[in-house]
């Protein structure tokens, strides 16, 4: 017995309204990959870079520079190699489906790992020893990462993620003193706007929003249903709780 399954044109679309796999606006972006490109780098790896998009304009800014990007999607992995493809950068970046544990894929003259430090270690400490592992001296490393804006009430971590915890996060301060005792200095510190939070959340649901206020009879669309909602009331929740940092850090001579 066979059972049946939709059409793959019948499916949502998956995150097509985003631009980046995070709150981040064009403004800053471009803020980053300007501070990135100054010293001119010859080299980027993206750890967890899903679709690489920061990656790419990197590489646009800096055309003598190759990267790599590691991810475990291959969806997302394929959105970027069409993006560089398109771009003209094909033969200068490298997206591999691969686990960014014990990579030995540094040390490289930047490293990004925007939202994942999860592909390292699920603890943030060896984490960012790992970061430190795999920039080379005189690098960058920019890392986003969450953050307690203030702590979150129980009430408040039970309405977002499964098991979410009071320490998945630091706060803000902490997070930056623990990237220095791993061996970092940071050149910059910036947080997500509510902007940028409300941008990227709306961005990240909408496509399949849509679709299923189209489609409510679809085989799909009660998984679907209990996915967005289950989704929209955790980011509701965090909204104005949970941060992203983003650091640029340099490393201290060894």
């Amino acid at each position: 017995m066979t059972t049946a399954t939709a059409p793959q044109d019948d499916l949502p679309p998956r995150l097509t309204r985003l631009t980046f796999h995070g709150p981040l606006s064009e403004a800053r972006a471009a803020a980053m990959v300007r501070r990135l490109a100054g010293p001119r780098p010859g080299s980027v790896l993206d750890i967890g870079c899903g679709w690489g998009e920061l990656m790419l304009r990197l590489l646009t800014a800096v055309p003598q520079a190759r990267g790599v990007g590691v991810d475990v999607n291959a969806a997302d992995l394929l959105r970027g190699r069409r993006a560089a493809a398109a771009r003209g950068l094909a033969d200068r970046v490298e997206f591999v489906e691969e686990s960014a544990v014990g990579t030995g894929r540094g040390p490289s003259a930047v490293v990004l790992c925007l939202g994942a430090s999860q592909a390292l270690s699920d603890d943030l400490v060896p984490a960012l020893r790992e970061l430190r592992r795999l920039v080379a001296d005189g690098g960058r490393v920019l890392l986003g990462e969450g953050f307690w804006q203030r702590t979150p009430s129980e009430a408040e971590l039970a309405a977002m993620w499964p098991g979410a915890s009071a320490t998945d996060h630091h706060d803000l301060a902490t997070l930056v003193d623990l990237a220095v005792a791993a061996g970092f200095r940071p050149e910059w510190i910036e947080t997500a706007s509510l902007d940028e939070w409300e941008e990227f959340e709306s961005a990240y649901q909408a496509d399949t929003e849509v679709w299923l206020a189209s489609n409510p009879g679809h085989p799909l669309a009660p998984e679907t249903r209990e996915r967005l909602d289950t989704h929209r009331k955790a980011w509701l929740t965090y909204r104005g709780v949970l941060g992203l940092a983003y650091l640029t850090l340099t490393p201290t001579q060894q």
